[in-house]
């Protein structure tokens, strides 16, 4: 069961102190049994929310409802992005709300301070409030936003550890303080709701959204979710207050159960299973009061989610593909009447376009299976999506009733939230408090959660804890990489193209933390400055920051790490290096979920799993060096591979005697197959005890497996690819990076991060929604002109992700093209335009002036070259390093969707263009 630590808050009183309190290595760290266990649901429970509906506010509620034209009703139920809507266009329509995605900041400016987070949403609040001007009533606006690891959207606020550390620490009251540290970090900037917590139960490690679950396992989701919605709302009279925010739990519901982990994908358990596997979150947060739900992506499939157009004779009967945000069985009949969720529901980005029949602008299924507000991101799509709603109510397609129900629901939150009441965002209490964002307490208290969330697996001789009178090297990917640490839905959507210099001022790297506790002059970076007889070698290794849909470890891979993408095997190869010149090796791992690592945890001397830490690595520096009493006490709250297609090798739950197997699991008895290597609970303390041993008792022998193809396959593909290259979209596993590139920079790379523009110069690239989101690119060539004439050449590229030449020579053998989705908005170069696959040292170049689609035709369109086109042209694909290269010299504005390389075998559609076309 959980353990609950009750010495934090104490440890909290004391000025200097950030480590944590002290104690032996043998007592329990003040953690006792909870007097309660996860309860086995027969049937959907009902809710017993703290926050009570009260009859004089649903009078009120009712009477404005009432007054309300169609129109303002509509107005309420749409959700536009930051980026996709103004002050005035608020009032026009009268919205109800808007969010920030990950990547939008007030005035595009990534360095924004709480005043101008505060003076943004005031601007938008009071456009909103002239609106009502003469209608006998008002209702408030509201601004929504993802603070999921503390406010990490926001410069300089603190950046707590992402939820799969928490869950190791198996402390439900540190949860509840980070609750209230980041309500308050929030309030700061003005705004109102976040959509937090995820309580996902990650029960497949491919899945890319794994290291937002507390844990594989639904114990630790319904012990965590309450407690960080009691902290975020601070119960029925905290969320009136003005230092609490409206919670959020999301998403509804199984996403974490998704066939091979896919994201979007498919849910196959059974009713009983996903009722006490993927849903005991919810149940716990809304019974804290959390007074909002959000839908989910994936679908579930199973009879009972019915195609809700039964009920509507007349309308075609397209097939269902029971998408969460169309399934009224779950939304509706489930969550709303047998629990009784009296809150609102919110649909996920754009979630609703992804049911069968429904595009962006139009999709009534949405609104029929009961959501309540839609965030329909992009400014074109949710005007549309305002005109169509109001067209098919009048049309009697969607029932007055419907709206009513959702804009009751609405305001019921809104007013549960005092917004009547509260002063304008800007004159709020913590409002522009700028010194609130990353306060020192809440630091420490990120700190202390480091600390707590930190696995020791090996401890080889008791290399730990270290001396801080010793010298050390320090070395991997990850030493002194931020974006390694804080991982996705920081600062940007994705988690990348930040740097410590610029982004997280204060923050601390590993080679930050260990040279301010030893000493610059004790810390060597390269093994030539260091002798492996007085040096302790310390290997910080980790995953590339990833978000939803970009995380995913695809069917043509595995979970080994060195091999997820290629220019991780350097950690490997850097520790196989120190082991042989005889160095004690300490690795410490950042990753989002578990992984297969036999062979770095072999050739280490202690192996540290620290999953996405955040920005205080003196938490990990306090644990490895027992500083102020600081130890290991962190236990896996995911089962941890010994093989690397052991991919979902979950604890059972508790709750279910017998537990079955559902579709896609594996059987984690059936010998040694998918035996976990470190169970579900294992976590060495300094003394060598751990609740649960591992399943191999010689921590340097353990076995390799020598697959050598993806999980998603039976056999080695012999060097002719069978599977597509997904170069850039929303399925890519992230084997390429994009860039621009330009001559009057001096054809230096920039890196396209996840959201924004990019802006080298010459040229610009803007992330825009394609078929996902930010799954595209609006790429903007300057021309010949102004200030760059006689410098204007760029381009954009996909470039290897190793920054080093691979072999792709399969996809050559595979007879595969380059496919592309292109949308031309503006096109009449004097020179031509010309795509290039490039190779170390060179590049094979195609003129695709003739070929590219009509200026300004609104649909995309898929360019398709045999890629034997560019190897006539000089590509060797033996030493491939960019899989795709548009270059303009003069003024061009496309837009780029995706990019694939697709074996004959698997293209669809036209077939591609023959050499002779261009």
């Amino acid at each position: 069961m959980l353990k609950n630590k009750r010495t934090l808050l104490s440890c909290m009183i004391l000025a200097a102190l950030v480590s944590g309190c002290g104690s032996d290595d043998n007592d329990t760290g003040g953690k006792d049994t909870p007097a309660t266990e996860l309860p086995y649901y027969a049937e959907w429970p009902q809710i017993d929310s703290p926050i009570k509906q009260d009859a004089a506010m649903e009078a009120e509620i009712a009477s404005i409802v009432a007054q309300m034209t169609l129109e303002e009703k509509v107005g309420q139920m749409i959700q536009p992005n930051l980026t996709d809507v103004t002050p005035e266009e608020v009032a026009e329509y009268k919205l109800g709300s808007l969010l920030n995605g990950g990547g939008a900041w007030p005035n595009n400016n990534k360095y924004a301070t709480a005043q101008e987070w505060a003076d943004l949403a005031n601007q938008y609040h009071q456009a909103a409030e002239q609106s009502w001007a003469g209608r006998g009533f008002r209702i408030p606006f509201i601004w929504a936003t993802d603070a999921v690891h503390g406010h990490n959207n926001v410069f300089r606020a603190t950046v707590f550890p992402h939820n799969i550390g928490l869950g190791a620490a198996r402390n439900p009251d540190l949860i509840e303080e980070i609750g209230k540290a980041t309500a308050t970090e929030i309030t700061a900037t003005g705004l109102d709701w976040t959509f937090a917590p995820t309580v996902a139960t990650p029960r497949d490690y491919r899945w890319g959204r794994v290291y937002e679950g507390y844990s594989e396992d639904p114990e630790v989701v319904y012990e965590y979710a309450g407690r960080m919605v009691e902290g975020l709302q601070n119960g029925a009279d905290g969320i009136k207050g003005q230092e609490n925010v409206i919670s959020n739990v999301k998403h509804w519901v199984g996403d974490g159960g998704t066939r091979k982990g896919v994201d979007r994908g498919e849910n196959h358990y059974s009713e009983e299973y996903l009722r006490n596997i993927h849903a005991v979150g919810y149940f716990s947060g809304l019974d804290a009061g959390a007074q909002v739900v959000m839908t989910s992506f994936n679908s579930w499939h199973d009879d009972a989610n019915y195609d809700l157009w039964q009920d509507h004779p007349g309308v075609e009967n397209g097939e269902y593909n029971k998408k969460l945000h169309g399934s009224k069985y779950m939304v509706q009949d489930v969550l709303k009447d047998k629990m009784g969720f009296d809150g609102l529901v919110v649909t996920d980005w754009n979630g609703h376009t992804e049911i069968n029949g429904c595009s962006a602008d139009n999709c009534p299924q949405a609104v029929l299976a009961g959501n309540d507000i839609f965030m329909v991101t992009a400014r074109q799509d949710w005007q549309g999506f305002y005109h169509n709603v109001i067209a098919q109510v009048n049309s009697g397609l969607i029932p007055m009733e419907r709206i009513d129900d959702a804009v009751t629901r609405i305001l019921r939150v809104k007013m549960r939230a005092g917004l009547w009441e509260k002063p304008s965002p800007v004159n709020r209490t913590n409002a522009g408090n700028q010194s609130l964002l990353g306060h020192p307490e809440h630091r420490a208290l990120a700190r202390e959660a480091v600390s707590q969330s930190l696995v020791l697996l090996k401890n080889e001789d008791k290399v730990l804890p270290l001396k801080k009178n010793s010298q050390f090297l320090l070395t991997g990917s990850a030493a002194n990489d931020i974006t390694k640490q804080t991982g996705g839905w920081t600062l940007t959507w994705q988690g990348d193209g930040n740097t410590i210099e610029d982004d997280f001022p204060g923050a601390q790297t590993m080679k930050l933390a260990l040279e301010e506790l030893v000493g610059e002059e004790n810390v060597f970076t390269d093994t030539a400055q260091a002798d492996p007889e007085t040096t302790v070698a310390i290997v910080v290794i980790g995953e590339d920051p990833y978000a939803e849909m970009m995380g995913d470890i695809k069917d043509n891979q595995t979970l080994e790490y060195a091999s997820i993408k290629s220019h991780y095997a350097a950690d490997l190869a850097k520790i196989q290096e120190l082991k042989y010149l005889g160095y004690k090796v300490v690795t410490i791992m950042y990753s989002g979920r578990p992984l297969y690592v036999n062979e770095e945890i072999n050739l280490s001397d202690a192996f540290v799993a620290a999953w996405l830490p955040g920005t205080e690595a003196g938490g990990i520096t306090d644990v490895l060096f027992k500083q102020n009493g600081a130890k290991f006490s962190g236990k896996l709250s995911y089962s941890w591979p010994k093989m690397k297609c052991s991919t979902t090798i979950n604890r059972h739950a508790p709750n279910l005697e017998g537990y079955e197997y559902q579709d896609g699991e594996q059987d984690i008895t059936d010998g040694a197959e998918h035996q976990p290597l470190f169970p579900y609970g294992y976590g060495l303390d300094y003394s060598g005890k751990t609740e649960v041993p591992a399943s191999e008792s010689d921590l340097n022998a353990l076995p390799l497996d020598p697959r050598n193809y993806g999980c998603g396959r039976d056999a080695p593909n012999e060097g002719v690819a069978d599977s597509i290259m997904e170069v850039f979209s929303a399925a890519a596993a992230g084997e390429f990076l994009p860039y621009l590139q330009t001559e009057a920079n001096g054809w230096g790379r920039t890196e396209i991060t996840g959201s924004g523009v990019t802006d080298a110069g010459s040229i610009t690239a803007e992330r825009i929604n394609y078929e996902h989101q930010f799954d595209a690119l609006k790429v903007n060539y300057a021309g010949n002109d102004g200030e760059w004439e006689g410098r204007a050449a760029a381009e954009v590229m996909m470039h290897t992700a190793s920054d080093g030449p691979e072999d792709y020579y399969p996809y050559l053998n595979a007879k595969s093209s380059l496919q592309f989705d292109v949308r031309v908005i503006d096109y009449s170069p004097d020179e031509k335009l010309t795509v290039s696959i490039h190779h170390e040292g060179g590049w094979g170049e195609l003129d695709v002036s003739n070929i590219m689609p009509e200026q300004g035709h609104p649909d995309w369109q898929t360019i398709k070259i045999p890629l034997a086109c560019f190897q006539q042209a000089g590509t060797d694909f033996a030493s491939l390093t960019r899989a795709f290269n548009m270059y303009s010299y003069d003024n061009v504005e496309i837009d780029i969707g995706k990019i694939r390389l697709v074996p004959e075998d698997l293209n669809e559609g036209a077939e591609p263009l023959s050499c002779a076309d261009l």
